[in-house]
């Protein structure tokens, strides 16, 4: 486990308790589908609901010697009911049970991990707005390209935060599915009927067909959906780590009171939410690639996808919504430096702005190439010697040739760049 703030929620759902609990959830209902449609006697439907229960305990006693654990627990079940309890199961397979519950727990994982999605949409549509025009670089290759605004990183977060949420919408969907049709998915000693009145009882779609079990392709569905929410959340942690870094700092992590960076050095201050979220999308993203290959199984099944889903269900879904947790917290009380930022435009002396002049040139009638060589020899020149570009480009005749001073002047200025960011916002619903 994680830790202790993800276990009262997403830790229980996958808890024993929780998961037998689903199986005998599966079973009632499928006996009370049955009782209404005349297979199973009203005293026997009356007992059943009454007395069905379980023991885990016995359970793991059972399963030690029987090595089955739908048959460990039907045996506990029957335990409590008695004579009766052969009504429950009737018909039906271990993965009608296993499948149908299994679609329950991820319903129940999946709706703590899309409130936890809302908040993150929140908390980054607040502090979108909040640096809408706070200017900073932007960076290519992690050098200074052009200048952009901080709110738009976070506007960008914003957007790609609403895909995933619709990704594992979707995802769930998909896998809103139960199934109740037998041992090879043929129904043969069932009706159909059961099974779709059943799964509307447990507010699922029956699928639409089957073989012993649902299909995997739902499954593999729905962690990589999770894998690539833990790659966005990556992608913000591992932007967030990079302008902590002492040469940058136009951003860092919330440093409480007390907290320590460092066994050796007590001045370190590190990013350490960021490198967590990072390492653990890692995770995530693997567990997706086994989902995947669980989808080929042999003929109408196998059960080498049993094991993995024991793993890989679990995990996948509490590390999204312990790192889904800290990344809110990340992003809400991320510590953002402006005057730093504007520092940092400031080191390149201007060369921010070569692109502006390159195609002020190219208005002027001249060609791209020719353009591109007389910038980039003014540009070369600032970087080598330090000096200001624009102080290189008036000692450029071959540009004067095409410019006079004041024309010059008017390209070095950050509104151009940033005239459009209002219309980015209002485009995505920010403003």
């Amino acid at each position: 486990m994680i830790d202790r703030y993800t276990l009262p929620e997403m830790g229980a759902i996958w808890s024993k308790k929780n998961k037998f609990q689903k199986w005998l959830d599966v079973e009632l209902a499928v006996c009370e589908v049955q009782n209404k449609r005349g297979v199973i006697p009203d005293s026997a439907w009356k007992t059943i609901k009454e007395k069905a229960a379980f023991d885990i305990k016995r359970i793991d006693e059972i399963e030690a010697v029987v090595h089955h654990d739908v048959i460990a627990f039907l045996t506990s079940v029957a335990e409590f009911v008695g004579p009766d309890s052969r009504y429950i199961h009737m018909g039906m397979t271990s993965s009608d049970v296993l499948d149908t519950a299994g679609s329950l727990q991820i319903q129940e994982a999946g709706r703590l991990i899309l409130k936890l999605v809302d908040e993150l949409i929140d908390v980054l549509k607040k502090r979108a707005v909040e640096f809408k025009n706070t200017v900073c670089i932007g960076r290519s290759h992690g050098v200074h390209a052009e200048p952009t605004t901080f709110g738009l990183k976070f506007a960008l977060w914003y957007d790609e935060a609403k895909r995933n949420k619709k990704r594992i919408e979707d995802a769930l969907e998909d896998i809103r599915v139960g199934k109740i049709s037998g041992a090879v998915g043929t129904f043969a000693h069932l009706d159909m009927e059961v099974e779709e009145l059943t799964c509307e009882k447990l507010g699922l779609k029956p699928a639409p067909v089957s073989t012993q079990i649902i299909q995997r392709d739902l499954h593999a569905h729905f962690l990589t959906s999770l894998a690539v929410l833990a790659a966005s959340l990556e992608k913000i942690a591992v932007e967030i780590r990079h302008l902590q870094k002492t040469e940058v700092l136009e951003a860092e992590e919330y440093f409480s009171k007390g907290q320590k960076g460092s066994s050796a050095m007590p001045h370190k201050r590190n990013p350490i939410i960021c490198e967590r979220i990072s390492g653990l999308a890692r995770i995530v993203r693997t567990n997706s690639l086994a989902g995947l290959e669980n989808v080929a199984l042999w003929h109408e099944r196998d059960i080498s996808h049993s094991s993995v889903e024991r793993v890989i269900l679990p995990d996948s879904t509490i590390i999204i919504h312990y790192i889904l947790t800290k990344a809110v917290n990340l992003v809400k009380n991320l510590i953002v430096y402006p005057e730093n930022m504007k520092k940092n435009m400031e080191k390149t002396n201007g060369l921010i702005f070569s692109q502006t002049l390159l195609l002020a040139l190219i208005g002027k009638g001249v060609t791209r190439e020719e353009s591109y060589s007389m910038v980039q020899d003014s540009a070369m020149k600032c970087w080598e010697k330090g000096s200001d570009f624009i102080d290189e480009v008036f000692d450029n005749k071959k540009i004067l040739k095409y410019m006079d001073a004041d024309e010059i002047k008017k390209l070095f200025n950050l509104d151009h760049h940033l005239r459009n960011v209002d219309n980015i916002f209002k485009r995505l619903g920010l403003i």
